[in-house]
């Protein structure tokens, strides 16, 4: 399982994560998704760490923390949400056709 940082610092690197949670045991990944239009971070990040005592003692310390002066919100990350397939349910015939024809 992954821990989830939000309200990072737009300055921070993965390499500056790595270093913070290193202090709390191994880290095996440390990520920061960027805007697909600018390239730039878009703020939060997620960490996977060794085992889940490191990720409960870097959970623990880092909530809450002030770092590059934001204050960090920092717990364990929820699973992405299968969103599912885009269903016609509800539509009439004539627009269900139009649909298939476009996909």
């Amino acid at each position: 399982m992954s821990i989830y940082v939000g309200n990072l610092s737009y300055d921070a690197t993965e390499q500056d994560l790595n270093t913070v949670f290193a202090e709390y045991g191994t880290v095996k990944r440390a990520n920061l998704p960027t805007d697909r239009e600018t390239g730039k971070v878009r703020g939060f990040g997620f960490v996977e760490m060794g085992d889940e005592a490191e990720e409960s003692k870097a959970i623990e310390a880092l909530d809450g923390a002030e770092w590059m002066g934001r204050t960090l919100k920092v717990n364990k990350a929820k699973p992405r949400e299968d969103k599912g397939v885009v269903g016609t349910s509800g539509v009439d015939d004539a627009t269900r056709g139009n649909l298939r024809e476009r996909i």
